[in-house]
């Protein structure tokens, strides 16, 4: 009998409800037989706890990605001395947004997914050995070995974290990066998901991009004052949902430099600029 099993993974909805819902009525349509959220559901957008809550409600694999680590590392031993400073306005603001049982909840979630019924794929939210590991289409072989170390590695890895939709192959193995739901980056403000369908011993994968709501999220930045929580940075990340392009890396490359250390001015200046 031919096995013909089909998997929808989600990842990186940073907070947008509008968008998780969008994508999560598409997905419904496409009836598939597993459905699994790849990390980063919290931190970025102003509803990361609508978000979770949502996420959870669906009773279905949820990873860690390393944006749910901030949110529970924040007030910890483990935090970066540096998530004090204005620039990780965004990210305070976050993790003022969710509760004390989310953190916990966050912090339990496993890193990787494997299922014997589902042969030769493994789903992670950025490699086997780190929630931060970027993949690119040239990124050197040897590099991506130490981040799926060991001989048992599937054949199919999805992976979300990069926000862009990205194929290669490496050791007779494919690596997906799927599209982000809630803020991609690829000049596309869509709610983005990927579905990879098993026939037989062959896997085969689309990419989705379905149209959102983009204002409502934006006046969710609005309604919930996110700004004044935020700060200045909080203006890329606005920038990025109603563009789907990168703000916020581009302007730290730029400012690391400059030699005008007002965040607020360099925002302004950034932004008149793109």
């Amino acid at each position: 009998m031919l096995l013909v099993v089909r998997v929808a993974v989600l990842a990186d909805i940073h907070g947008n409800l509008a968008a998780l819902d969008a994508a999560l009525e598409a997905v419904d349509n496409l009836h598939p037989d597993r459905l699994i959220v790849a990390g980063d559901v919290v931190d970025g957008a102003p509803d990361s706890e609508g978000c979770w809550q949502r996420v959870k409600g669906l009773g279905v694999p949820v990873l860690r990605g390393n944006h749910e680590r901030y949110l529970f590392d924040f007030d910890t031993e483990r935090a970066d001395p540096e998530w004090s400073v204005p620039r990780f306005g965004p990210l305070r603001a976050s993790r003022e947004e969710v509760g004390p049982e989310t953190v916990a909840e966050l912090a339990d979630l496993p890193t990787s997914w494997r299922d014997a019924g589902v042969p030769g794929l493994l789903v992670v939210h950025a490699s086997l050995r780190s929630d931060a590991d970027s993949v690119q289409p040239y990124t050197p072989d040897g590099d991506i070995g130490a981040m799926f170390p060991g001989d048992e590695v599937p054949e199919l890895i999805l992976r979300g974290h990069n926000h862009i939709c990205m194929s290669r192959q490496w050791g007779g193995r494919r690596i997906v990066t799927v599209g982000s739901v809630g803020l991609a980056l690829d000049g596309h403000p869509s709610a983005q998901f990927t579905v990879a369908e098993l026939s037989g011993s062959s896997w085969q994968v689309r990419h989705h991009a379905v149209a959102y709501d983009v204002e409502a999220t934006l006046r969710r930045f609005r309604e919930t004052c996110y700004l004044d929580r935020a700060g200045p940075m909080g203006r890329l990340v606005i920038r990025e949902v109603a563009t789907g392009s990168s703000h916020l890396i581009p302007f730290l490359r730029d400012w690391r430099r400059s030699e005008d250390p007002s965040l607020e001015r360099a925002v302004s200046t950034f932004l008149t600029q793109w």
